[in-house]
């Protein structure tokens, strides 16, 4: 694999820890106290350091180090998590990206750079005076990895130096090493390897393979990273070897530098156990010094204080929870039974979601992914036109093989779809840090709540729906959000909440963004538009038309332009983006109370089911998720008095529209008709056509300028004999009739 390709690599792998970390630093900074988030957070900085140190990518390497350093202390409860922390974070993080973007050989924002790192150091002196956190060091060499840096300031600082803020304390480990393939890996990458291990510490050979019962090589390294770190080191090399921490021996040497103990060795047969040693904290207390926090048997156990059989025996002694509170008439039994019931179902189904999480995946570029939905849907062309082919031909042979053909087209076309679905809350992630640092720039206090992050949608729809989306929401911190004092003024909470959701219906996908600001007035917008001229003063607009004002160009309520908004853009733009989308956006909102956003989007942009229907000889495609059902129209049904086109269907008043005379398709109407009844957005509209054929697998195209202005109309397809069929603008055709007949 080529340097380039092993770069690339990183940079996407990279991109995507930085998007975890940057959700897992918001989270930590709601729960400072989550030690698992900072576990997270610390593990992403690590493996972008130890990844980018590996493929050449040293600047970046160096300054994670510094920030991942910053982390080990508050896992080492060394510094405390504070909002100043996570701000810091927050800016290391992005300006870990735009390291990553940025050309070979150019430096990003020196000054920004050293801010951040100033911040850090200043806030590690203050979290523990006595081991403030170490300079980045900008000059050192390209050839020289980030372990063996820290390694040569070490030795640099003389014996009594003392060590980084971070360590744990030096540790001996022992670490055996096997062979996954049983043939011993290359030489060269071997000396890597252990030459890395050199880096962060005293390291020796204890013993070889041939010396082993376990067919690989015992090792003995002095150091002062944790035992998670030292795994690190080997998830980085590139050698085919299963890695294995033997026993850890805590405080072997001191930590003023002195040379490390000898480590007691066993016979070379093998791998011997060694006796555990304990560290003794300021209380007096024992404690181990694994990753979790150890159970109090635990340490007691090793301590020496008591065994392992006194432990077990007072185990036995103790009362489960449930049976506690059921004996004191608390709660009645059964219903602790089924609490625990429960409880064993919630396990199950963690298990099986982690186990599901676990499963592997593969990275695949973009652009393939995209060739191959293209590619699906010239296929299922090509079918449609062997099935019409075969339609006219009686031959039971090629009959059922055009229906074998049409099942795995359909299946490959919906797995392909699928593949291209993501669950839109990768787009919702990115808000919450949007809605952080706007509410901190305007000194407002939001919190920002999702629903539905798990809705799948066409990953070109997310990628285009992004920026209308953060135009919205910097509207709503902006403009409907009141400050504290205002909204405690009006006997609201001093918080303000956007309301962000997403979930299915039909074949649509609806996102709303709903807030609980001081709303919209539709007198001021009404002024707005008379002087900027968009409305004559003596029109009469509804509520619902007068909102729709805030999408024109150039429109805005603002008394001042800010470096968020009001300079009458964004709003017209959000409208453009979503129309193109062929999606459909709504907007509702109550003076003093808030406002809401609605938006409709298809879900898939490159293939969809449709029910083809005519008109004399034009064929048109309706998208089947939006039909509800077909009936004949005869002259009784239909009472086109006043103007007005209504259907009496079962009781029921639905207005409809003829196909033929919206597009001016020449002919006359057949004796008997078909409608189509459709349904959006709670309203049923009949589409009145000469003929329905069927059922037809869709592949949209997209239209030229010329027809993007032709309302009814959102694409075209192309049908079995190569004819052209256009797809209907459905949802602009029901608004159309509706607001005909209101």
């Amino acid at each position: 694999m080529s340097d380039d390709l092993n770069r690339q690599i990183f940079k996407e792998e990279a991109y995507d820890l930085l998007g975890e970390l940057e959700g897992a630093l918001l989270e930590l900074e709601e729960s400072p106290d989550d030690m698992d988030m900072v576990n997270q957070i610390f593990r992403a900085l690590h493996t972008i350091k130890g990844s980018g140190s590996m493929f050449g990518f040293e600047d970046i390497a160096a300054f994670t180090h510094e920030v991942e350093s910053t982390f080990d202390m508050v896992r080492n409860n060394l510094l405390e998590v504070t909002p100043e922390l996570c701000g810091l974070a927050l800016r290391s993080r992005d300006h870990i990206k735009l390291m990553l973007g940025a050309a070979e050989g150019d430096d990003v924002d020196p000054v920004e750079r050293r801010a951040i790192l100033d911040g850090l150091q200043t806030l590690a002196s203050g979290g523990s005076p006595s081991a403030p956190a170490t300079a980045v060091n900008e000059d050192a060499g390209d050839d020289e990895s980030v372990a063996a840096r820290d390694a040569a300031d070490d030795g640099d600082a003389g014996e009594t130096a003392a060590p980084p803020a971070s360590s744990p304390g030096r540790r001996l480990y022992r670490i055996g090493l096997t062979p996954r393939s049983g043939e011993e890996p290359d030489e060269a990458r071997l000396e890597s390897l252990f030459l890395e291990l050199a880096g962060v510490g005293e390291f020796h050979i204890i013993g070889r393979p041939v010396e082993t019962v376990f067919g690989g090589w015992e090792l003995g390294l002095t150091t002062d990273i944790d035992a998670d770190s030292v795994r690190d080191i080997f998830f980085f090399a590139d050698a085919d070897l299963d890695v294995e921490i033997l026993d850890e021996v805590g405080d072997p040497v001191p930590v003023t530098g002195a040379p490390p103990a000898e480590p007691v060795v066993s016979q070379p047969t093998g791998p011997q156990p060694v006796a555990s040693q304990q560290v003794a904290d300021d209380d007096g207390l024992c404690e181990d010094e694994d990753a979790g926090p150890p159970r109090l048997g635990e340490i007691l156990v090793k301590c020496g204080d008591v065994t392992e059989a006194d432990i077990q025996e007072a185990l036995k002694k103790q009362k489960p929870l449930g049976q506690i509170l059921a004996e004191e008439g608390k709660v009645p039994p059964e219903k602790v039974e089924l609490a625990v019931r429960r409880q064993a179902e919630a396990k199950e189904a963690d298990a099986s979601r982690k186990q599901q999480e676990a499963l592997s995946s593969i990275r695949v570029a973009a652009d393939k992914l995209d060739y191959l939905v293209d590619l699906v849907g010239e296929l299922v062309i090509v079918q449609a036109q062997i099935t019409q082919v075969v339609s006219e031909r009686s031959d039971p042979v090629m009959t059922a093989l055009a229906e074998e053909l049409e099942r795995l087209s359909d299946e490959l076309r919906d797995s392909t779809l699928g593949i291209r679905m993501l669950p839109i809350g990768t787009s919702f992630s990115k808000f919450r840090r949007l809605v952080r640092d706007l509410s901190a720039n305007l000194g407002k206090e939001i919190v920002l709540t999702t629903v539905g992050a798990d809705t799948e949608l066409d990953k070109t729809v997310i990628e285009r729906l992004a920026d209308p989306l953060v135009h919205l929401l910097r509207n709503s911190i902006d403009h409907g959000l009141e400050p504290p004092e205002e909204r405690r003024r009006h006997g609201k909470p001093a918080h303000g909440t956007i309301y962000l959701s997403a979930e299915h219906s039909g074949g649509e996908v609806l996102i709303r963004i709903n807030d609980d600001g001081r709303g919209m007035d539709p007198s001021i917008i009404r002024e707005k538009g008379i002087e900027r001229g968009l409305i004559s003063a003596d029109a009469e607009l509804s509520k619902k038309d007068l909102l729709k004002l805030i999408f024109e160009p150039g429109f805005s309520t603002a008394k001042t332009v800010t470096n968020v908004s009001g300079r009458g853009v964004g709003m017209d733009v959000v409208k453009r983006a979503i129309d193109s989308l062929r999606g459909v956006i709504d907007i509702d909102s109550t003076l003093g109370k808030g406002t809401s956003i609605t938006i409709r989007l298809p879900l898939t942009l490159a293939i969809i089911d449709g029910l083809q229907v005519r008109v004399s000889d034009e064929y048109y495609v309706i998208p089947l998720s939006l039909v509800e059902e077909c009936v004949e129209l005869s002259a009784s049904d239909m009472d086109e008095s006043s103007r007005q086109r209504i259907l009496h269907l079962r009781g029921e008043i639905v207005p409809y529209i003829h196909l033929r005379e919206w597009f001016a398709v020449d002919g006359e109407n057949p004796p008997i008709e078909q409608i189509v009844i459709t349904g959006v957005e709670g309203s049923r509209v009949g589409i009145v056509v000469d003929t329905v054929i069927g059922e037809h697998q869709t592949v949209i195209k997209s239209l030229s300028r010329v027809y993007k202005d032709v309302e009814g109309i959102s694409g075209a397809t192309i049908k079995g004999d190569g004819s052209i069929a256009l797809i209907l603008d459905i949802p602009s055709l029901v608004r159309r009739v509706i607001a005909e007949t209101s």
